[in-house]
């Protein structure tokens, strides 16, 4: 029973959606897309622990808005993946969800139709028909899970999870973060703030309770056996941080704090000054130290999209450029090809 003079005052309306089990149901796993996740989850786990000496390379457009250019990104990256996968294990960044420091698109699943409609079952929907198909594909995908609801609908699909330099900090998140299957990365703070992502390493490795919902959709709490497959992502912050002299800080800080060194570097955002082109100085800085004997760095992150920059959004969704982003700028398809064959070819064996 609701009383309308102290409750919901702010609220316009409610609308029910679609369960995660009937989502599901509607877009079911094969035995094909079943073998692709899970061998994606075991190979990155088994790069975090040092069982595969490969390099983990996430790489895919900012954020998702059109379904056909990143089925074809996704074709373009397997087909990479066959190329270079003695060396570096490619995983293709399928991000639905965007944080916004105070407005924006907020990602395909809140507003898929890119007008402020946040029709979100037909979102989700567009999110799982897309991810079923990258893993029919046989390529793994990575995603940041940012909606702490969300995730009974989308993450049996996901290889490889980010938590995002916003959320980091997040106790709910971090509560999340302890139920997820897959290998989750935390990103330092916006402002370069390391000890969180460190405190929430501690805080997902043990277990915890929350408040979410079962597949059916109904309330419920969640114990989770916490999750002891994460690492450190470096995104920068006021300036960048993944210099040989900012990893050995950030080693002794790991192992201060009990874990294993394992670092991924994310060559855009405040790691390239937010400019696209500055990945590849990143990508070469990563490549002098492992040649130097670097055995912390596990992987990179590239922001690649099939054609470079970014676009805003037109009033008129025609006049949409394909394969730009609408969020961060991106490098376009053959550069990201050409530096990622550089890096197989320096890498040392």
């Amino acid at each position: 029973m609701i009383t309308p003079e102290i409750e919901n005052i702010n609220i316009q309306s409610e609308e029910s959606i679609i369960t995660p089990a009937a989502l599901k149901k509607q877009y079911p796993l094969t035995p094909g897309m079943v073998k692709t996740v899970l061998n994606g989850q075991n190979t990155i786990k088994n790069i975090l622990h040092g069982q595969d000496t490969r390099m983990v390379v996430i790489s895919g457009p900012c954020s998702i808005h059109d379904i056909d250019a990143a089925k074809e990104y996704a074709r373009r990256l397997f087909e990479l993946s066959m190329e270079l996968g003695d060396k570096l294990y490619l995983v293709m960044r399928v991000y639905f969800e965007k944080p916004r420091t105070t407005t924006g698109w907020q990602g395909l699943v809140i507003d898929p139709y890119l007008d402020n409609s946040c029709h979100i079952e037909d979102g989700l929907k567009m999110s799982r028909a897309l991810l079923t198909g990258i893993a029919e594909m046989g390529l793994p995908a990575a995603g940041e899970a940012l909606d702490i609801v969300t995730p009974p609908f989308l993450q049996d699909l996901f290889s490889w999870t980010a938590i995002g330099a916003r959320t980091t900090e997040s106790q709910s998140h971090r509560k999340m973060a302890s139920a997820l299957t897959a290998t989750v990365g935390f990103k330092n703070g916006t402002d370069g703030n390391i000890d969180i992502a460190i405190n929430a390493m501690r805080s997902v490795s043990v277990p915890h309770n929350f408040v979410s919902i079962n597949p059916d959709g109904h309330v419920a709490v969640v114990r989770t056996s916490g999750n002891p497959n994460t690492h450190l992502i470096l995104r920068g912050g006021k300036k960048s941080n993944y210099s040989a002299e900012h990893i050995e800080l950030y080693e002794q800080k790991l192992k201060t704090a009990g874990f294993e060194p394992r670092i991924m570097v994310d060559c855009s955002h405040a790691n390239s000054g937010k400019n696209p082109a500055h990945q590849e100085v990143v990508l070469n800085d990563v490549v002098a130290q492992k040649r130097n004997g670097n055995r912390s760095i596990m992987g990179v992150m590239l922001e690649s999209h099939l054609n470079a920059g970014k676009q805003s959004l037109p009033k008129d969704k025609s006049q949409l450029k394909y394969g730009v982003s609408i969020t961060d700028a991106c490098i376009n398809w053959d550069t990201t090809a050409q530096l990622l064959r550089m890096l197989h070819h320096e890498l040392p064996s």
